[in-house]
């Protein structure tokens, strides 16, 4: 059977830059092993893939599209950058209509709206809280011994953040990723104020899920987000991850959603044969 495949880079304009997802559009749902096998064979943080309806294209308005995100090793809960890249591709193919695609995940209901360029996601606010005082002084010893610095604080939401007071400390980070696997966590972000026009800058590391470092994470902005408005007091902010690819994301706290803007560029596209 041939599968139709797309490797999109997001929250970037450039080729070579920003997150690489891999997008794959399916007319019927396929076992979760070979979904699972697909993306280890892609190994690149994330592979998307949707399944559509039968006969042509579906409007913004129809019933939301089943979504579901596999890094090389997991399916993940909520991913950022391949849902961007998913509408990315539908729309650019003409498989959605309107300027709305809504997709049903294991996060509930997720859309994302074409504004010329950009598109943004409109996702759940997951705001991260202190870690227990009990706890407080033993995590930051983990998070000292694994990134090789000590943050003034950590919170902690689905992933456990790292809070540092100047943005060269995440920059110039080498993280011991075999330490960091140890940690009771999905995944470790590395966070700081951000500068040159930039409101916060990030780190994001998963080895514990395949993904030593993701190149730019648009799940962990659904924390990163509220933390940073709840500090900086304005809920629209500009936010760089600081990977080596580097993405730029733009983003809102909207009550109890926040919304992440960004703009994709097609890399390669082509067939993948599975038996």
């Amino acid at each position: 059977m041939k599968l139709p495949i797309h490797q999109v880079d997001a929250f970037t304009s450039a080729v070579f830059r920003g997150n690489p997802a891999a997008i794959v559009p399916l007319r019927r749902p396929l076992p979760d092993a070979t979904l699972q096998a697909i993306a280890a064979e892609n190994n690149l943080s994330e592979t998307a893939y949707v399944v559509l309806p039968d006969g042509g294209a579906t409007a913004a308005a129809a019933a939301p599209l089943p979504l579901r995100w596999f890094t090389p090793a997991v399916e993940v809960d909520l991913c950022g950058h391949a849902t961007l890249a998913m509408a990315f591709v539908l729309f650019r193919e003409g498989l959605v209509t309107g300027e709305v695609v809504r997709f049903q995940t294991a996060s509930g209901v997720l859309s994302v709206q074409r504004r010329g360029e950009r598109l943004e996601l409109d996702f759940p606010s997951r705001p991260p809280r202190p870690v227990p005082a009990d706890r407080s002084a033993a995590v930051l010893d983990e998070l000292a011994a694994a990134l090789g610095r000590r943050p003034r604080e950590a919170v902690a939401a689905r992933d456990l953040f790292a809070v540092y007071d100047d943005a060269e400390d995440v920059i110039t980070m080498q993280p011991d990723f075999g330490r960091l696997a140890t940690i009771d966590t999905f995944a470790v972000c590395a966070t700081a104020p951000g500068r040159d026009g930039t409101d916060f800058v990030s780190r994001f590391f998963a080895p514990r899920k395949g993904v030593p470092e993701d190149p730019v994470t648009g799940s962990s902005h659904c924390s990163l987000t509220p933390y940073w408005a709840g500090r900086l007091g304005r809920t629209r902010l500009a936010a760089r991850q600081a990977s080596a690819r580097g993405g730029e994301i733009a983003c809102e706290l909207a009550g109890d959603r926040v919304r992440l803007g960004g703009r994709c560029v097609e890399y390669l596209r082509g067939e993948i044969e599975v038996p």
